[in-house]
């Protein structure tokens, strides 16, 4: 089924798409169109109740279809504006970043941040349709494209077939170095599109067998026990400061990653020498890989996320590449 075909197969149709690809969502066709302003400070309920009443205004009903534009943001908040909007409707997924593509696009997790603390709030909704469009990525800047390297390279350390992960180092190293984005050249084009199938596919073998996240999906949350926590401690913390320059969500994925192997080799579940492995390599792609607080710092948001069970922390740790383990601790 081709794109169109799949969204002339709904009698409404309605698009909210990140304003910065406003140009290419009103492509798709003369459908009504809410471009929104994307951030993490506007990723909130507020923003997901002025999706609904755009809804609302336009007549929309049970039927219609809900088709977001965008980055991961603008699939949380539209697939959870969709999942309530009169009990659901339907809503279908082209992410326009690589971390959407690999990532946030896939898998029917919607979410909201409710007061600094990470997609708090939010719901489990699968999409009708996700469409991968690698040529999309031309123009993402660079630090935005990278943002989704370190997602792609946490699903192929989760699982590594075709030696996905160091192909993958390899190629966002080559970007990191020259500048040159693998989406600018058939060449580079044909290996990323591969890197991205494969990524995609492993989420939604994953996401097919443990839909609700009850056991195995958990894995995909390596390094976002820490991710969220530095995104809560950047946008207000305990202070209720402010902390700048912020890291984005996947660069803090990045750092999440490398603390929790190096947390793993403490416990002697993680193989020696991985986290200087993963430190190197993430590095190598332009990532970065340090706490940008102390760890002590982190401990009230890392108690509050959504994988805290009581008193504890339930930890995704990379036994080596390729394979991970999830830990109560």
């Amino acid at each position: 089924m081709t794109l169109q075909e799949a969204i002339s197969a709904h009698g409404q149709v309605f698009v909210v798409c990140d304003r910065n690809v406003e140009a290419f969502a009103r492509m798709l066709g003369d459908y009504p169109l809410l471009a929104i302003d994307t951030s993490e400070e506007l990723k909130t309920m507020d923003s997901v109740l002025s999706i609904c009443r755009w809804l609302l205004e336009g007549g929309a009903g049970r039927d219609a279809l809900l088709l977001a534009v965008g980055g991961g943001i603008t699939t949380d908040m539209a697939g959870f504006a969709a999942s309530i909007y009169k009990r659901g409707i339907a809503y279908g997924n082209i992410p326009t970043t690589l971390l959407a593509q690999v990532d946030a696009g896939i898998g029917g997790k919607t979410g909201v941040n409710l007061d600094s603390y990470k997609n708090i709030l939010g719901t489990f909704r699968q999409s009708e349709f996700t469409f991968i469009l690698p040529d999309v990525l031309r123009s993402l800047p660079k630090r935005e494209f990278l943002s989704g390297a370190a997602e792609m390279l946490k699903t192929f350390i989760i699982r590594n077939d075709h030696n996905d992960y160091a192909r993958a180092v390899k190629l966002f190293h080559g970007y990191a170095v020259t500048g040159k984005s693998p989406a600018d050249s058939a060449e580079g084009l044909k290996e990323l599109s591969a890197l991205i199938q494969d990524a995609s596919g492993v989420k939604q073998e994953i996401v097919d067998a443990d839909p609700l996240e009850r056991g195995e999906r958990r894995k995909l949350n390596l390094g976002h026990t820490w991710a969220h926590a530095i995104e809560w401690w950047q946008r207000a913390g305990s202070s209720g400061e402010p902390h700048g320059p912020c890291l984005s969500h996947g660069e803090a994925v990045a750092v999440g990653i490398v603390q929790a192997a190096r947390k793993g080799e403490e416990l002697g579940i993680s193989e020696k020498g991985l986290a200087a492995k993963l430190k190197a390599d993430f590095e190598a792609c332009g990532l970065p890989t340090e706490l940008p607080c102390t760890e002590a710092e982190l401990e009230s948001a890392m108690h509050k996320d959504k994988k805290a069970e009581g008193d504890r922390i339930r930890f995704v740790l990379p036994v080596r590449i390729g394979k991970v383990t999830v830990k109560l601790l």
